[in-house]
């Protein structure tokens, strides 16, 4: 039988980056190579991936976020419109809306080829963060950002949308609910487990045998880091005696780091010493309001680590709040305090939200949805096929 020939086009293809990169990957990992024939775009990643060509372009960097990069495909135009006519693909995948994608997505229309996409970003949430300095052209930007999201995805012939909030967010701002099919996200059972537990490593961490509060994320504004040092501060103010052990790297760790003298910065994190970290913790609190799905609380969920999470974006859907979790107003730092409070002196309740956030867990598995995306390839790459 013939391959099914996909370009899949992403800005950066670096398997740990963040939380698109690791999903991008979890799909890249399961190819069936006997099926399909990728060729990879991108700005930042390797020559090969899973054998496959990878073709690299120049990039640009992002203002205040120096671990970011765009690829700026217009700079070697020629030479990409060759390589891509010269591949003739049956489907083309994009990542992200970015300069790449919008070429990713003309470059489809030319050549008559459907488009898969998959929301990893919640732009609009982002504005927040990034044109704070200037609140006079917050509604203008983020209107903008609704426009452009608007455009590129009704052009898409599917796009893969995290969580049932999101799907209402983006059906609200006018994206098609004909193109949107929710597709959740998995995870690696085998690696996060509460059988992952060991005490002795928090006390090598953090000196001490206080109970440990985690944040585990990229430390970047948008993950909502204000609220984050606001609950270290009143945790402090009313004399607790709490680590507080923030996992992860980002731009704004120095600037946290000064605000949070006492607590203790891992920095990057591999995942199998992550998934003792989530499993060893008392408490996972991660305030973000900005997530279409939110891996990490998925991460500390199936470690048996009960969690106190926003009551906003994707994550929210994992969590009912005060059945298999806490969820707080995300700028609200007193209510985030009473409910860590809460986990840390009623181990009862603490025990009942981890069995129960374990079973929720259970449910995102990442063969069957690796299984449901490449039947979807399939099915764009030859529709009559398909009765």
């Amino acid at each position: 039988m013939e391959k099914v020939r996909v370009v899949f086009f992403a800005d950066i293809l670096i398997g740990d980056f963040d939380g698109a990169s690791r999903t991008m990957f979890q799909l890249i990992g399961k190819i069936p190579v006997d099926r399909f024939e990728f060729l990879f775009v991108c700005g930042l990643g390797p020559e090969r991936i899973k054998g496959f060509r990878c073709i690299r372009i120049n990039t640009l960097g992002v203002p205040g976020n120096k671990s970011y990069r765009f690829a700026a495909p217009l700079l070697q135009k020629a030479e990409l419109d060759r390589a891509l006519q010269a591949f003739s693909p049956d489907v083309i995948h994009i990542s992200t809306p970015s300069l790449l994608g919008n070429y990713a997505l003309k470059t489809a229309g030319r050549l008559g080829v459907p488009v898969i996409s998959i929301y990893h970003t919640h732009f609009v949430s982002y504005v927040d963060y990034y044109v704070k300095t200037f609140p006079f052209l917050v509604d203008f930007a983020k209107q903008r950002v609704r426009d452009m999201l608007r455009s590129f995805y009704n052009q898409c012939d599917t796009v893969y949308v995290p969580s049932d909030s999101i799907m209402r967010e983006l059906a609200a701002e006018g994206i098609r609910p004909d193109v949107m099919k929710l597709w959740r996200r998995g995870i690696d059972r085998s690696l996060f487990s509460p059988l992952k537990r060991n005490p002795e490593l928090m006390r090598r961490l953090t000196g001490n045998n206080s109970p440990c509060i985690l944040f585990a994320s990229r430390l970047v504004w948008e993950k909502n880091l204000r609220t984050v040092i606001d609950v270290y501060d009143l945790a402090r103010r009313r004399g607790l005696k709490y680590n507080f052990v923030l996992a992860g790297e980002g731009v704004a760790r120095e600037a946290v780091e000064r605000r949070m003298t006492e607590a203790v910065f891992l920095g990057h994190v591999g995942h199998e010493q992550l998934a003792e970290i989530y499993a060893s913790s008392d408490v996972f609190f991660f305030p973000s309001a900005t997530e279409t799905f939110g891996n990490v609380v998925l991460e500390a969920m199936a470690s048996g680590l009960p969690c106190v999470i926003a009551d906003s974006g994707g994550s929210g859907d994992f969590i009912e709040d005060g059945v298999n979790g806490f969820k707080c107003n995300p700028y609200d730092a007193s209510g985030f305090l009473n409910r860590i409070i809460d986990v840390i002196e009623r181990p009862e309740q603490a025990g009942e939200f981890s069995e129960r956030g374990r079973e929720k867990s259970k449910r995102y598995v990442w063969e069957h949805l690796a299984a449901e995306y490449f039947e979807d390839l399939k099915c764009l790459s030859f529709p009559l096929l398909v009765v």
